[in-house]
């Protein structure tokens, strides 16, 4: 009986690097590359478009990011399998990315074999972290873990790092103020941050403004 080969689609915004990837996943038998994309935008409407089992996602593109794109891309075909391969190794990339729905974290770093390991984990559904990621995630001596933010307050202190009130970001997610004034308040809790300057310099520090378009 043939089995269907797993088809990957690449999104990274360094064209070299899409290749090279492509070049190392067409060594294994079982892996076809069926697109690379070098943006956001691009990698939802190409989802839609060739329906992969896999993307493996850059975090920082112009425009629209891997965060928002990852996002996206799940409301509207969750059963995707996404692979956020990056060279980025803070704890808060690596969470904010797993809120987002991604099921693995791996850096660009890695030997070839270990995307093919992460590939193959995903595809019988198990979440992946490459060792350095592992390694990120866990706390230091000393120092007490944090608490994660859920995937709904990640997306809601983006809207409040770009400058919106409660009443904006409410109509933007349509949800109640009161709703908003909550997120915002256990955010602020599980971040240990008191003033919205902080939670602007916090989304700056960590990257999660990044790929945004947002200036500030």
């Amino acid at each position: 009986m043939t089995v269907d080969p797993v088809r990957i689609l690449i999104v990274d915004d360094h064209p070299m690097v899409a290749e090279g990837i492509q070049a190392i996943l067409e060594s294994y038998d079982g892996l076809q590359v069926i697109g690379t994309v070098h943006d956001g935008r691009e990698a939802v409407g190409r989802t839609l478009a060739l329906c992969p089992d896999v993307i493996l996602m850059d975090l920082n593109m112009p425009g629209l990011g891997g965060l928002s794109a990852t996002e996206i891309i799940l409301e509207q075909m969750p059963d995707t399998r996404i692979l956020i391969l990056s060279m980025h190794d803070s704890p808060e990339y690596i969470s904010t990315a797993l809120s987002h729905g991604a099921m693995g974290y791996v850096l660009k770093d890695v030997p070839t074999e270990e995307i093919k390991q992460a590939i193959d984990a995903v595809m019988r559904g198990e979440r992946y972290l490459c060792t350095g990621a592992k390694g990120s995630l866990e706390p230091k001596e000393g120092e007490e873990a944090r608490e994660a933010l859920t995937g709904r307050e990640q997306t809601i202190l983006l809207q409040l790092a770009q400058g919106k009130s409660n009443k904006e970001v409410a109509i933007a997610l349509d949800i109640s103020v009161r709703t908003v004034e909550t997120h915002r308040k256990n955010i602020k809790r599980k971040l240990g941050i008191s003033s919205t300057a902080g939670l602007t310099r916090y989304a700056l520090e960590h990257g999660v403004l990044q790929g945004t378009g947002v200036g500030l």
